[in-house]
């Protein structure tokens, strides 16, 4: 029973942190690619706008990847994990969204905003 509630607790926070919930980006992920971006930023001032997006894309694959785990640790019975090929499958899920958004922003379904396409 606490490997289920501990598993709904990783999978509540990898859902506030996955692009599923992309209205609760303004709480969670957006602050923490900024916070992410401003300390790149002390090395290279520059760097600020391209590492807050890296660290956005990393809180969202972060959250998909914990969604993951707490989901397998609500619902499959007790089984042998394999650590390494829960990650990959989590990364690999996680970088076919990443493609399949820059498609649509590639082909003009989904547009930037104006102070990202602006550089």
């Amino acid at each position: 029973m606490l490997k289920k509630l501990k598993g709904g607790l990783v999978l509540g926070v990898g859902y506030m942190l996955s692009p599923l919930s992309w209205w609760n980006d303004l709480f969670f992920n957006l602050p923490i690619a900024y916070f992410f971006g401003y300390l790149v930023s002390w090395i290279n001032a520059d760097l600020f706008l391209p590492f807050t997006i890296i660290g956005y894309w990393i809180s969202n694959v972060l959250g998909i990847l914990m969604m993951q785990m707490g989901a397998t640790d609500i619902f499959l019975e007790e089984k042998p994990k394999n650590p390494r090929k829960d990650l990959l499958i989590g990364l690999g899920s996680s970088t076919i969204y990443t493609l399949v958004i820059l498609g649509l922003v590639y082909f003009h379904v989904l547009e930037l905003p104006t102070f990202l396409a602006s550089h």
